[in-house]
């Protein structure tokens, strides 16, 4: 895992947007991608050497007033303002936060299982900070170990996604999948969380490049919401509607599936062992 998130991120969006994209001649003899350091540093206000600092990880606590010019300057939306300001944050807070690093969440308190048990017959489950399993509705049980990805002691759906072979065969969508877990571990937790790096170690050396190479990508923000396919042993092809729900005190997130089809509405139902019509269809998106 970099060192240096905040100017790499900060590199990588500046060579990705264009002199016109920010009201700027496009010269000739461009040799840099994107902006130059100095023509962003104007548009940002701040001094050139200071952009190399930033970028060269030699500064890593920019205050908000410089994180929204860099933000303007570079038209970023919101989601990657507000990954800008975590990373500026997660490096700041680096040295406190690896001190302080409790263990993942190993089990929830009785009004969140009541939760979890009132959303039954759906699959639901409730992943801690490096993703572990911790509890689930028994249709997310119904649902999930056919696939295998409750065969870990705890299960993992990181260690299941990059190191069981069946997973591949299982997601269609492997590879968007496997980005998108990436992210969401980068969001969870703060980059020198020892419980990550031991996970990281692990599937570094378990799961090799295809690990390796994302977790070392330019960080984007995880999807809170959209459509899985899912090719199951047992109930055929199903897709899938996620939502995920933060329950930052406990940490804690909520993962729940919706069918996105009548025809994996009706699939889950003869999986749960219920008549049909237990569960209904959504519209999905993706």
């Amino acid at each position: 895992m970099s060192d240096n998130e905040l100017g790499t991120f900060i590199r990588t969006r500046r060579e990705a947007i264009t002199p016109p994209e920010v009201g700027l001649p496009t010269g000739p003899r461009r040799r840099t991608p994107g902006l130059r350091r100095s023509e962003l540093a104007t548009l940002a206000g701040i001094s050139v050497e200071y952009l190399t600092r930033l970028e060269q990880g030699r500064d890593r606590n920019p205050s908000p007033q410089v994180l929204g010019a860099l933000g303007d300057a570079l038209r970023l939306p919101l989601p990657d303002r507000l990954l800008m300001r975590r990373l500026a944050k997660a490096h700041s807070d680096d040295h406190v936060l690896c001190s302080m690093a409790t263990p993942p969440v190993s089990t929830v308190r009785a009004t969140v299982q009541a939760l979890l048990d009132r959303l039954e017959p759906t699959p639901a489950v409730l992943l801690n900070r490096i993703s572990d399993i911790v509890t689930y509705t028994s249709g997310y049980e119904r649902f999930a170990r056919p696939l295998g990805l409750l065969d870990g002691d705890p299960p993992n759906v990181l260690r299941y996604l990059f190191t069981d072979e069946r997973a591949r065969v299982v997601y269609p969508g492997w590879e968007r999948l496997a980005d998108e877990q990436i992210a969401q571990l980068r969001q969870e937790a703060p980059l020198q969380d020892p419980h990550v790096t031991a996970l990281a170690d692990e599937l570094t050396v378990t799961a090799g490049a295809v690990f390796a190479e994302r977790l070392a990508a330019v960080p984007t923000m995880p999807a809170q919401a959209g459509t899985d396919l899912v090719e199951h042993p047992e109930a055929g092809r199903l897709r899938l509607a996620f939502e995920t729900l933060a329950l930052p005190d406990e940490g804690l997130r909520l993962l729940v599936h919706l069918p996105a089809d009548e025809a994996t509405a009706t699939a889950l139902d003869r999986l749960n062992g219920r008549t049909p019509g237990a569960l209904r269809a959504v519209g999905g998106r993706r």
